[in-house]
């Protein structure tokens, strides 16, 4: 049978089990550059292990996805994390779901502001990226380095995200 998510907005608390959200906190933020400069400190921490593991940056070009949308799988990676920075602007859909027993439980879905990104810790479960309405650039911050660091999960019956609002 097949199962609809709800959207919520991407929060700090709810994201919390999942990683981190990265978007400017004034809590963190320090003058610096003779005072020129707004630095929002300290966001998030990127993890790789394994011997000869590395954090790597890298440039996405995620196409717009289209809705009604069928979530039919999730992946994790589990030796580093992943983190999803827009560049354009654009609000992206999040899609993550706690562990219970190596899989992925019922997803949970966020819409993701364009100045909001997010870090999913170690074997979190979540889907691909998810650009909206055009396609949209990111930088990714993940780790590279032997080992397989990918796995995926197939539901037996898909979940079903409706469009987007606001």
């Amino acid at each position: 049978m097949t199962q609809h998510l709800d959207i919520n907005p991407l929060t700090k608390a709810a994201f919390a089990s999942f990683g981190d959200v990265i978007e400017a906190d004034p809590a963190t933020m320090r003058f610096i550059n003779g005072g020129t400069t707004e630095r929002f400190h300290a966001l998030s921490n990127a993890e790789a292990s394994g011997d000869g593991a590395r954090v790597i940056l890298n440039l996405f070009r995620g196409q717009p996805r289209a809705f009604p949308f069928s979530i039919d799988m999730m992946e994790r990676h589990p030796f580093g994390s992943q983190c999803f920075v827009p560049l354009n602007g654009r609000p992206f859909l999040v899609v993550v779901a706690e562990d219970e027993g190596g899989k992925p439980g019922r997803p949970q879905v966020f819409l993701a502001r364009g100045d909001q990104g997010v870090n999913y810790r170690v074997n979190v479960w979540h889907f691909p990226l998810m650009a909206l309405d055009e396609q949209s650039d990111f930088l990714i911050v993940d780790r590279d380095g032997p080992g397989n660091n990918l796995e995926e999960y197939f539901f037996d019956a898909p979940f079903i995200i409706g469009a987007p609002t606001s």
